[in-house]
């Protein structure tokens, strides 16, 4: 369970062709990404839910936060922590008792955890579906459907779905692989614009007593 998050944030893209998309999703899609990318900072609270080929199913949650002018970030799971001042990030197992620290990579041609709510704009084909009906506390919640498929057909997944609620942010997305897992990472509550102190995106050995820690830089 713990490097489901990072399975998700690593998936590699390709080379974008709008030509061969649909235009209604087209414009949802750019409708959001204009909205996400007017804030500096994002902080969310996130729930991971996993169904493998067997119809099993696992559950995890935890805390984002994102500077985006500095492409800070930190990511707060029960077993795992990631944590990026920008230049290098802190890989923190808990289980194991273990950080890996490695550089950073800040290639937008990748899904990343600086463009993870935007990196469906480039390397996908995508297709508007019929809106999903949804209840939450009570209330009932439509939501905009896109499916996207990888436009390089040798990733290891075969399609992602992105729900959109009406204030065109993401309410969750599934990714679909092909050995029949699938990923789904829904957006519990969203603070924008927030102060976020400097320490969260540092790295402090003093909080792990008794922790290897491997540098790999």
């Amino acid at each position: 369970m713990k490097k489901l998050l990072l399975s998700i944030i690593v998936i590699a893209s390709t080379a974008f062709a709008y030509g061969q998309n649909d235009p209604a999703a087209k414009k949802l899609l750019t409708e959001v990404s204009k909205k996400y990318n007017s804030y500096k900072t994002i902080q969310s609270d996130f729930t991971l839910s996993v169904q493998d080929a067997n119809k099993k199913n696992y559950s995890d949650a935890g805390e984002m936060f994102f500077n985006k002018p500095k492409k800070e970030y930190a990511i707060i799971l029960k077993d795992q922590e990631f944590i990026s001042n920008g230049k290098s990030v802190w890989n923190i197992s808990k289980d194991i008792k273990e950080v890996q620290i490695t550089d950073a990579e800040n290639d937008n041609s990748s899904i990343g955890p600086n463009n993870l709510f935007t990196f469906y704009q480039s390397g996908y084909k995508y297709l508007l579906m019929e809106d999903e009906k949804i209840t939450k506390n009570g209330k009932t919640e439509i939501l905009k459907v896109v499916e996207l498929s990888p436009i390089d057909t040798k990733t290891n997944y075969y399609k992602i779905k992105l729900r959109i609620n009406s204030n065109n942010h993401i309410h969750d997305v599934t990714i679909f692989d092909k050995s029949n897992n699938r990923y789904t990472y829904t957006i519990q509550s969203l603070y924008l614009g927030k102060n976020l102190p400097p320490s969260i995106f540092s790295f402090n050995k003093e909080k792990y007593p008794g922790y290897e820690i491997v540098d790999l830089r």
